[in-house]
């Protein structure tokens, strides 16, 4: 133990008292208390180089921070003479490169917290609950990992589950090849798009899963049942969730699930965090609350609700549409709460899945899905466009955004609003004349430039083509008409990184190696805004967070290298050295993480809550698949 260490709160105590001396005046904080404790004083902080992304002062010497604010930016003299004499200055941060915090403003941490406590083998790399797994992109491989995962599964009298099988990648699936794996005990297959279960037959006799059951079911889920392979998707997922939720969800899973994800968006540089389409399920948010809104919480965590779900539970009564979203806002606690006067929506389908609705639909000739039918859609947007709200909508095929932009002129042309910020969320495929019409209207733009990364390669040969696949996420359309983009992950679609979205807009690099469309390369400002203002601008927060100016949360993202003094192929690889919420520092390897054996306790107390949990998971996986509102 240091002498610092052994003596800190005298230390800090005498540096308080008499400023004056030079040695207290430049204290190192993270060896003092400050780290988990804020202080109530002003500090000064020094940097390797502050980029602020405030466009009047790009660049800063020197920051103030006091009661969780900006205080003063600038030069080191400016800094001090606002700061006062009885500021302390910090060198902490001396040697690292200083941002706003990273803002991700689409993630989902209860899919996130269910795929992350499987065995994952995917299509990409994953830091799951079980260590790292490496990307798995072909069939002998993934079969390999598979074999290998099944034969080291101890307990055989728990269900082997894994998540992330894709069949574009790792070819075909069934019930068969799962029988010769495991032929006594249960597997379950999750599929990377979340939409589709293989089940073996022992898992099918666990799930009482039976010829009889699949009989009794409506005509639409058994067309989407292959019993004799074991495969399940869409409406025939929907119909069995009942039977395999006790077994993917148990309250010490999601504790655990949800705590995996607390620390997986720190280290990472998450001070803000975001869920379009929130819970209906009052219990599942309060236990959400419980992991997420103490004071240690290293980010704060917004929601926002999900139209498509109030409308379910009464179809075109638009004042019970608005009352069911409204009440639904009150549900927050501490860091977490809902944003007030905003909603997400859907038009198609899901890209991971090809379900996107396309002009010129499939090189297969399958087709793709509404997971709102347009009139129905219709009649959400006018209903939430005049009650006033945001709206967010996911949208990822060309077809679905003829769909979306006529709502929009429909709207516009009837009640005109300015600054509605209409989010089109995702951004899979959209033409030029498209997006030049959205930013005419005012809409705005949230993109997974991942999908490139992830999909684009692989989709050139399968369902898309060369053509299309190269204008996947189509960037150079909305900095060339002028709009506002921001990035985000759609944890668990993309791992929540925002360095490495910034790495996959400004490289466009396929999996396969290859760079795919490079006209849509995003310039490196453009893309580190965001994941910082623009981001916090999407959700109407960049008020707050989203760039360091004077009187905004003093929220940091730390990082060993700058992103402008690295190759661009080697930003995602900057390693996070911590982050600061509010004044409170946060360093990656030294953050107090107890308030986690509090949290399990409050959200695990027994049998009960187990089914609680359970209850909330399947009805928000059913969310996820309803196709056809």
């Amino acid at each position: 133990m240091s002498f610092l260490s052994k003596f800190k709160p005298i230390v800090l105590n005498f540096c308080l008292v008499f400023p004056m001396f030079g040695h207290c005046d430049a204290i190192r904080l993270q060896d003092i208390d400050y780290v988990t404790k804020p202080y109530s004083g002003t500090v000064i902080y020094t940097a390797r180089d502050f980029i602020t992304m405030d466009p009047k002062k790009p660049k800063a010497e020197a920051i103030a921070v006091r009661d969780g604010k900006f205080l003063a930016v600038g030069s080191l003299k400016e800094v001090r003479s606002i700061a006062g004499e009885n500021a302390i200055l910090s060198k902490s941060l001396d040697d690292l490169i200083v941002m706003p915090g990273f803002v991700e403003q689409h993630v989902h941490p209860v899919l996130a917290a269910l795929a992350m406590n499987m065995k994952v083998i995917s299509i990409e790399d994953w830091d799951a609950i079980d260590g790292f797994s490496p990307a798995v992109r072909n069939k002998k491989n993934y079969r390999k990992r598979l074999t290998t995962a099944i034969n080291e599964h101890k307990d055989k009298k728990k269900p082997f589950i894994t998540w992330g099988y894709h069949h574009y990648f790792h070819g075909e699936m069934s019930r068969s090849i799962l029988d010769e794996l495991a032929p006594d005990f249960p597997i379950f297959v999750w599929h990377r798009s979340q939409h589709e279960f293989y089940l073996n037959s022992a898992a099918l006799k666990l799930a009482n899963i039976t010829d009889d059951y699949i009989a009794s079911l409506s005509g639409s889920a058994k067309e989407m049942i292959n019993i004799e392979k074991g495969h399940f998707f869409e409406q025939g997922l929907i119909a069995i969730l009942p039977k395999l939720t006790p077994h993917l969800a148990s309250s010490e899973q999601f504790t655990k699930g949800l705590e995996y994800t607390e620390t997986y968006y720190h280290k990472n540089g998450i001070t803000l965090a975001c869920e379009p389409g929130g819970f209906l399920s009052k219990e599942l948010q309060t236990r959400i609350n419980a992991v997420y809104s103490d004071t240690d919480t290293p980010f704060n965590h917004c929601f926002i609700g999900d139209g498509k779900s109030f409308y379910a539970k009464k179809p075109d009564d638009a004042k019970r549409l608005i009352e069911e979203t409204k009440r639904v806002e009150t549900w927050g606690s501490g860091r977490t709460w809902y944003l007030p006067n905003q909603v997400k929506l859907f038009t198609d389908g899901a890209i991971y899945s090809q379900l996107m609705q396309m002009k010129d639909g499939y090189l297969d000739g399958h087709h793709g899905a509404w997971i709102i039918d347009p009139p129905a859609f219709e009649f959400m947007f006018n209903t939430y466009w005049d009650a006033g709200y945001q709206i967010h909508v996911h949208n990822n095929g060309d077809a679905g955004m003829d769909v979306l932009l006529g709502a929009l002129e429909k709207a516009m042309s009837r009640q005109a609003r300015e600054d509605h910020r209409t989010v089109l969320v995702h951004f899979g495929f959209a033409q030029p004349e498209q997006v030049k019409r959205w930013i005419e209207l005012g809409g705005i733009v949230s993109s997974n430039p991942y999908y490139v990364t992830a999909l684009a390669g692989k989709y050139s040969e399968l369902g898309i083509g060369v053509e299309r696949s190269s204008n996947m996420v189509p960037h150079e359309n909305v900095l060339k008409y002028g709009g506002s983009l921001s990035f985000h992950s759609d944890m668990p679609m993309a791992p929540a990184k925002p360095l490495q979205l910034v790495w996959a807009a400004v490289n466009r690099f396929t999996a396969e190696g290859p760079v795919i469309g490079p006209q849509h390369r995003v310039p490196l400002d453009a893309a580190l805004k965001a994941i910082t203002i623009e981001a916090a601008y999407s959700i109407q927060m960049e008020h707050r967070v989203g760039s360091i100016e004077v009187g905004k949360d003093a929220n940091l993202t730390m990082m060993l290298n700058s992103p402008y003094n690295v190759a661009p192929k080697d930003i995602k690889d900057i390693k996070v050295w911590g982050t600061m919420l509010e004044g409170r520092l946060q360093p990656v390897e030294k953050l107090n993480r107890s308030n986690q054996v509090d949290s399990v306790a409050k959200v695990s107390p027994g049998a009960e809550d187990s089914s609680i949990i359970q209850e909330a998971t399947l009805v928000k996986l059913r969310r996820l698949l309803s196709h056809n509102h």
